[in-house]
């Protein structure tokens, strides 16, 4: 019997923790007139698998991150996202795997955010890994799990306000994390004898000691902007529920937890920018302090001040016609990673916002009320609310079109149908490009300002199976001095500020 079950843990440990190649997926450059890549290397979150992993221009892997803490056969990465540090330190969250697996990321979270170092164990049997920096679980209680994290979606550490590449903004060595986490409370105010997936946004330090700082979504039902029908909605159908639409299937569309009624998917703080810098007293509500974060399910961007918590800016949830938002920026549909492009990179001080499309928003009946077949990146004025820039790709707003030929058809090339309805993210460049995660396709882009496309990975296999059981979260570009001993020997971007 001992023999067996000895032989059960060998194969447990193989199938979770044997180091294996990715592939190079497929790379196209597209460098011309003039236009080029900005060279680094790109850390992909790829959910699905469960693995962070770094890739070079030509889409060669350098690194990965599959190391399971503390117990190789019961937990997981869960890269949501992963973000690298300098010195090719890499943060990402455990989730629980097989039988102690939680339910849903949206309704428990991950129960551990753990920092590597760049030469993790890669096999390990261990309950000690010796490369592990720093581990944080001490936040909430969560069934058998006792203390946990609850993070998800995103996270920030101190002294970088996005968790990307922005010149003289530096993350602080052993520095505060921003965690944006889920906790199950009531709210009468808002909905009686019912129990909310509340979003909070809580802060540690290195020490894993609460700073006390703390911020909970629904003390601030009506400062979201909501109006009656949608207040409506929210109270008797809370969470988005899959859509009576034709297309609902074809997608797989997920029916969210009912109480994850904001589904909040990222959190940053403003940085240094221009507007308070020019004028503190105006332009106060852009304290660099203060944070600013998306609603998938509700469609808004708002900004929370750091002392008081209240929501000081905002866009959304109202587009319709007669708002500023609704004439200058548009329709905005379960947005992605929203934040203010950081001081030092073109754009510095306007928003920057993954546009999903599919379907989000709130109304009488509940969400979804809005739906779109395409999605858009767009760089937006706060002040003025108007768009200075926009990337989109569409090939067809029917829905048959649209569902049958170009999602399941078409994952590249001029007819490429740009679409992620969940996911995704973009990354401001030094040089002005964007770096664009079309996340439920495995893509990862880089598109100039004149929108010519310069660089396009996708590992994505034919089929809709392959779809579905991996997708890239986020990417993130990274700077070649962040990278030990810059393998591909790109020029260093320090030297280019």
């Amino acid at each position: 019997m001992k023999k067996i079950i000895i032989s059960i843990m060998v194969i447990g440990f193989l199938l979770t923790n044997t180091l294996f190649s990715l592939g190079t997926g497929e790379i196209s450059n597209k460098e011309s007139d003039g236009d080029t890549s900005y060279e680094g290397y790109t850390l992909i979150s790829d959910i699905g698998k469960g693995v962070a992993r770094l890739i070079d221009m030509a889409g060669k892997e350098i690194n990965s991150w599959k190391c399971n803490f503390p117990s190789s056969i019961f937990y997981r990465t869960y890269p949501f996202p992963a973000k690298m540090l300098k010195d090719g330190e890499v943060i990402c969250g455990i989730l629980p795997n097989i039988v102690v697996r939680t339910p849903s990321h949206a309704s428990s979270g991950n129960s551990n955010l753990v920092q590597y170092n760049w030469n993790y164990w890669k096999i390990n049997f261990n309950i000690i890994h010796k490369n592990v920096l720093w581990n944080f679980n001490d936040w909430d209680n969560l069934g058998i799990f006792r203390r946990t994290a609850r993070q998800h979606h995103d996270f920030q550490r101190e002294g970088n306000p996005v968790g990307y590449y922005a010149p003289g903004q530096d993350f602080v060595p052993n520095g505060k994390t921003l965690i944006l986490a889920n906790k199950g409370l009531e709210n009468d105010s808002i909905r009686e004898d019912f129990v909310f997936t509340d979003d909070v946004i809580y802060e540690v330090n290195f020490d894993g000691e609460l700073t006390g700082f703390t911020w909970y979504a629904t003390d601030h039902f009506d400062e979201l902007g909501f109006d009656e029908a949608a207040k409506k909605g929210i109270r008797n159908h809370t969470g988005c529920k899959i859509p009576n639409v034709p297309w609902s299937s074809k997608i797989g569309l997920i029916s969210f937890n009912e109480g994850n009624w904001l589904h909040i998917n990222s959190v940053s703080e403003l940085g240094k920018n221009k507007w308070y810098d020019s004028d503190p007293e105006k332009y106060w509500y852009f304290h660099p302090k203060n944070l600013i974060i998306d609603s998938r399910h509700a469609n808004f961007i708002a900004i929370i001040s750091r002392e008081n918590g209240s929501i000081v800016w905002r866009v959304g949830p109202d587009y319709s016609s007669d708002t500023v938002e609704g004439q200058k920026i548009g329709q905005i549909i379960g947005p992605h990673n929203a934040h203010m492009i950081p001081y030092g990179l073109p754009g510095n001080g306007s928003i920057l916002v993954f546009d999903n499309g599919g379907a989000a928003g709130y109304g009488e009946y509940g969400c979804p009320n809005k739906f779109r077949n395409y999605s858009r990146v767009i760089q937006f004025n706060p002040i003025t609310k108007e768009i200075e820039w926009e990337y989109s790709n569409i090939k067809s707003e029917k829905v048959d079109e649209v569902f049958l030929h170009y999602w399941k058809n078409i994952t590249s090339g001029e007819d490429h149908h740009f679409f992620s309805p969940y996911v995704s993210s973009a990354q401001r460049l030094p040089n002005g490009n964007t770096l664009i995660t079309e996340g439920v396709r495995n893509r990862v882009f880089e598109v100039t300002p004149n929108k010519n496309i310069v660089w396009d990975y996708t590992d994505l296999k034919d089929g809709i199976f392959e779809r579905y059981n991996s997708q890239f979260y986020r990417a993130y570009r990274i700077p070649p001095e962040w990278v030990p001993g810059n393998p591909s020997g790109y020029p260093l971007w320090e030297n280019n500020n």
